[in-house]
């Protein structure tokens, strides 16, 4: 059973794009009464409409998590226009501490899966809470980061999303790395095809093109939905992808004792491998940066 904490947008899409792929029944918790329930109804039509047997159940009592596999916290506030993610931290900090604790009394087996913004933070906050070994909670960021710079590459080229490989590493934020260094299509280096100030262009319209979202209808849903349930597919089908993803360091990339978006291999035990990757001197600044944020944070909430 895959166990969902917090039924808001995010929350309630990452719950039907999971049950539409059949990956498990899903268990959906969150603490606005009746939210949970109807958003559970809501998609079981759904489901029965596509032939789709799963169950999806909503509660507002965290013991509905008890012995799930995986849990997905996506409770906490949302971005509003005008915010950064990290704008967020002190408010949501506390929020992710209480809800990962719940996670781990219920399901302490299980892995668990951050969607909560500022994400890298609230990665750490949820594996200091749930005391959790480092390999079992990660933080979706990178997938849907990637996304959003294959469109932005899509467009600028006129070239199919299918056939541009690429990662988006570093701090799920303003200082987030698409990797242009190691991003092709079909095999043709972008640094081929684009001038470094086209390449940097894309980069910057990728960095703010979830607050463009935000600003037009509010909030970024579809996308975080999909790439939340693309991960949750590799965790639960123990099917080895590697994807970008929020992971504590322990050395890798130099660093130490923060969580940040990384290439990993995602399988039923949670990350299985952290891949290191060369950066170019730019790539590399950007993702120490992204770092610096990151602790700079975790030293606010630790105060």
């Amino acid at each position: 059973m895959i166990g969902i904490a917090g039924a808001g947008k995010v929350g309630a899409q990452s719950a039907l794009e999971i049950a539409s792929r059949g990956l498990d029944d899903i268990a959906l918790v969150d603490i606005v009464p009746g939210l949970a329930e109807g958003e559970a109804l809501d998609i079981s039509h759904r489901l029965s409409d596509a032939g789709v047997d799963v169950d999806v159940s909503g509660s507002s009592d965290f013991g509905a998590l008890r012995g799930a596999s995986l849990v997905i916290i996506a409770a906490g506030l949302g971005r509003k226009p005008g915010m950064t993610r990290m704008d967020l931290l002190s408010k949501n900090s506390g929020i992710i501490s209480s809800v990962a604790k719940e996670a781990a009394k219920y399901a302490p087996d299980s892995t668990v899966l951050m969607v909560t913004n500022p994400m890298d933070a609230m990665t750490y906050v949820a594996l200091k809470a749930t005391g959790f070994p480092k390999a079992r909670v990660v933080g979706q960021g990178g997938v849907l980061d990637n996304s959003r710079f294959k469109y932005v590459l899509a467009k600028k080229l006129g070239v199919s999303r299918g056939s541009i490989t690429s990662v988006v590493m570093g701090e799920h934020g303003e200082n987030m790395i698409p990797v242009a260094s190691h991003t092709y299509v079909s095999g043709v280096p972008l640094t081929s095809l684009l001038t470094e100030e086209e390449v940097q262009q894309a980069i910057e319209d990728t960095r703010k093109v979830a607050a463009d979202v935000i600003s037009k209808k509010g909030a970024t849903i579809f996308a975080p939905g999909v790439s939340v349930a693309r991960m949750a597919a590799a965790i639960v089908n123990d099917t080895k992808e590697v994807l970008a993803a929020s992971a504590y360091l322990e050395g890798e990339y130099g660093l130490n004792g923060l969580c940040i978006g990384v290439p990993v291999r995602l399988g039923r035990g949670g990350i299985e491998k952290v891949y290191e990757i060369k950066l170019s001197d730019r790539e590399r600044d950007w993702f120490n940066k992204g770092a610096d944020t990151l602790r700079e944070a975790i030293s606010t909430l630790a105060a």
